[in-house]
């Protein structure tokens, strides 16, 4: 294998362009994070079929569940149900969206492996991609929100609640596709990354979709209780109703802090595995 002068790497007999960008000129790992995620964001105009069901489903829900159980909801137990169910809208529109897709594509195309030539850093490979997630998460909660300013909901602590909202939201929906990106690394299938998606049903409906935490009875409350959504959802509605609570902030910081250890371990572990057998 050879790197030549002009952006292009020789292997096989074969030459494939690159990315001037990733040419080895006092690379760093900051760098090429960046280089990776402008790529990705630059896709996601691309990809409307990956956004639009994932908004229409957290619409579809909110409207559901409001038109439904308001009434008896907000006379039982005296809270502002749209805004206890705006987070769940949230919460369905950015949980296990991801662009696990475009990564098969690029796993089935070539490309990666031939990103994988360069001197780009194996774990930025992976964090400029969950970047992108970043990014395309923070714009899914707008719409989302828009509905909720729409129906009434407003934030308590204005516009810094408002930000510590999408921040939350953002972080959430960019560690837990990683354990999408470690399927997608280990298959390179895109129907066992789209069945990945499947995974999310049971952290959304085993947590407080419905009610708050005490009014849960047996196993759906110790499920809950020990399902990081749970601590995503409080800090949420907590943002919308009260005062700032550190301990109901605190909680989902810590929540993503562990599931992004677990769901980047997973993929980087997948990664690894796949240049080994490159």
């Amino acid at each position: 294998m050879s790197q030549s002068t002009e952006g292009k790497i020789r292997t096989g007999g074969e030459e494939f362009a690159v990315d001037p960008e990733l040419e080895p000129r006092g690379s760093s790992f900051l760098r090429d994070v960046v280089v990776i995620a402008r790529r990705s964001i630059r896709q996601l105009p691309r990809e409307p079929e990956a956004v639009f069901p994932a908004l229409m489903i957290p619409v579809f829900f909110m409207a559901v569940n409001i038109g439904s159980l308001e009434k008896l909801t907000e006379s039982a137990l005296a809270i502002d149900y749209k805004a206890f169910q705006l987070p769940v809208g949230i919460v369905f529109a950015v949980t296990g969206i991801s662009r696990g897709a475009s990564l098969v594509a690029d796993l089935n195309s070539g490309y990666f492996d031939r990103l994988l030539m360069t001197p780009v850093s194996r774990l930025a490979l992976l964090i400029g991609t969950m970047a992108a997630d970043f990014v395309l998460v923070a714009m899914m909660t707008l719409p989302v929100l828009c509905l909720g300013f729409i129906v009434g909901v407003g934030f308590y602590n204005g516009i810094l609640g408002f930000l510590v909202f999408i921040a939350i939201s953002a972080l959430w929906g960019m560690v837990f596709p990683g354990f999408t990106y470690a399927i997608a690394f280990k298959t390179a299938s895109p129907a066992a990354v789209a069945s990945a998606t499947i995974l999310f049903f049971p952290f959304a409906f085993l947590t407080t979709t419905f009610l708050p935490k005490e009014q849960l009875n047996g196993a759906l409350g110790a499920v809950a209780t020990v399902n990081p959504v749970t601590y995503i959802l409080e800090a949420l509605r907590s943002l919308l109703s009260e005062d700032w609570n550190a301990s109901a902030l605190a909680p989902a910081f810590i929540a993503i802090i562990l599931v992004g250890i677990l769901s980047i371990g997973a993929a980087l572990t997948a990664l690894l595995s796949r240049v080994s057998r490159s």
